[in-house]
């Protein structure tokens, strides 16, 4: 959860105070349990990513660790071995758009509010097959 909160504080600018709060106390008793879970460790957690099936649940990268490649390993891991295919993204989080665009993601729809009911914007993005991440 410490990677997990340094990474929505470095770029959930969006979230309201009481959802960060919500979200911290729901994700490792409700969500974590219940996903699949890759961490990247190298002199300490660095990433870790949740998935059921083929779509990514979860993919946070320590604020620290963020521009350093992590997310890059990561992520090809999960296209490469892990079969994912869809992902969610907040509509406000420009950065992950552009990552999971970079990656060959594009968005094939749109929801008003996340999977909690709350008013987030969601954006549903798939993997394209020909997009060559190498």
């Amino acid at each position: 959860m410490k990677v997990w909160e340094s990474s929505v504080l470095e770029t959930h600018h969006f979230l309201k105070d009481e959802d960060f709060e919500y979200f911290k106390e729901v994700i490792p008793r409700d969500y974590l349990p219940n996903l699949n879970i890759y961490v990247l460790i190298e002199n300490g957690l660095k990433a870790f990513l949740a998935y059921n099936n083929n779509q990514l649940e979860m993919f946070f990268v320590d604020a620290e660790s963020r521009g350093k490649g992590f997310g890059r390993i990561l992520i090809k891991y999960a296209i490469d071995h892990l079969n994912i295919k869809y992902v969610d993204v907040n509509e406000q989080n420009e950065q992950a758009i552009g990552f999971y665009k970079k990656f060959g993601f594009s968005q094939f729809g749109m929801s008003l509010r996340d999977s909690s009911g709350r008013e987030y914007p969601i954006l549903h993005l798939s993997l394209q097959k020909d997009k060559n991440i190498d």
